[in-house]
């Protein structure tokens, strides 16, 4: 399919989905980047007390954990 009638067919409001290869698709800024936190053991032992207890790592742990928060948007105080 040419580019022209791509855009002609996505302008009528066909849906385009079943033409496009999305094996490899990605969205703009969730690239992974590393970033180093220092947390005090304490911390460290309840995290992975709690990862273990939910079967997953003290990362996928954090993770989540942080993007909770963040979906909030800070609702209730720390």
């Amino acid at each position: 399919m040419k580019a022209s009638e791509f855009d002609q067919r996505f302008d009528d409001g066909e849906d385009m989905s079943a033409v496009l290869d999305t094996a490899r698709a990605r969205r703009p800024g969730e690239e992974p980047r590393r970033v180093n936190v220092d947390f005090p053991v304490w911390m460290i032992a309840e995290l992975d007390r709690e990862a273990t207890r939910l079967g997953v790592t003290r990362q996928s742990l954090i993770k989540v954990w942080i993007a909770e928060r963040l979906a909030h948007g800070g609702d209730s105080a720390a």
